[in-house]
């Protein structure tokens, strides 16, 4: 099946924003993407014939993509200033229900987003440890996550970044969106982190109604598997953190089939209202 593709620009109070919607269904999936990407991350997904049913609408966070750098990045810059970011966008487009599939630092967003909207029919996060105040708990000490921090890259640095995000599947259109990415989001985003910005993402976690999936890829470098364990969620999809045993930090590009299955069956669920 091959997906309608509608590209277009959403104004918002954070600068010019790009979305690629597509396809249609009772079901709208808001993908957001990570740290230094874009949206053609989830090309994927949008390709799955396992969605096909679902309308997918993939979005580029400001400083990233084909959306405007911020026009103030130390408010935009911020977990919560691009959860506020989305917010505006779901609204503009007439989103009402939302389910939100997050990876990375977009697993970050959905969680940071889930207060704000109470129509959150249910979450997805990969890469996204649920921190609080201990934010090292979440990821393994000595990883390409420092690099995510910094405002300024080497070529090389930036190599190694996307090779520890992408692994095998890193090519020309991923290099390309993280040469784009605005150096300023990453310092500003984790300055503000470490400074308290943002909701405490393990309360949301443990206190969030909808159901909420948890995928991991079993090789990922970058996060502490174990902390997800450990997490009192309130209501965790299948009762169960999910690790694909193929894939490494971005597990819907490592093993696109398995992963697409999962968030299908996940989609089917909050359809038929199970949890």
């Amino acid at each position: 099946m091959v997906r309608q593709m509608h590209a277009y620009m959403v104004p918002t109070s954070h600068g010019m924003v790009a979305v690629r919607d597509s396809g249609t269904g009772s079901s709208s999936v808001i993908l957001i993407h990570g740290n230094s990407s874009s949206s053609a991350v989830f090309q994927p997904q949008i390709d799955s014939a396992a969605l096909a049913g679902h309308r997918l609408v993939a979005i580029d966070l400001p400083g990233h993509g084909a959306s405007a750098d911020a026009t103030h990045p130390e408010r935009t810059y911020t977990r919560p200033g691009f959860a506020g970011t989305l917010a505006e966008v779901i609204s503009h487009i007439g989103v009402a229900e939302p389910v939100l599939v997050g990876w990375s630092l977009g697993g970050h967003i959905a969680l940071e987003l889930a207060p704000r909207l109470p129509s959150v029919r249910g979450i997805m996060i990969c890469g996204a440890p649920p921190v609080g105040s201990a934010m090292a708990e979440g990821f393994r000490p000595g990883s390409a996550v420092r690099y995510g921090a910094r405002e300024s890259l080497s070529a090389d640095e930036l190599e190694a970044f996307g090779l520890a995000i992408f692994g095998r599947t890193l090519d020309a259109t991923l290099r390309a969106a993280m040469a784009r990415a605005d150096g300023r989001a990453r310092r500003i985003m984790f300055e503000a982190a470490h400074a308290g910005a943002g909701v405490n993402q393990r309360h949301v976690a443990e206190h969030f109604a909808a159901p909420l999936a948890v995928v991991n890829g079993a090789g990922d470098t970058m996060i502490n598997l174990d902390y997800f364990d450990g997490i009192g969620y309130a209501n965790l999809w299948s009762g169960r953190c999910h690790r694909l045993p193929n894939a490494g930090h971005a597990p819907f590009r490592d093993d696109p089939v398995a992963f697409g299955a999962l968030l299908a069956r996940f989609l089917a669920d909050i359809e038929a209202g199970q949890r």
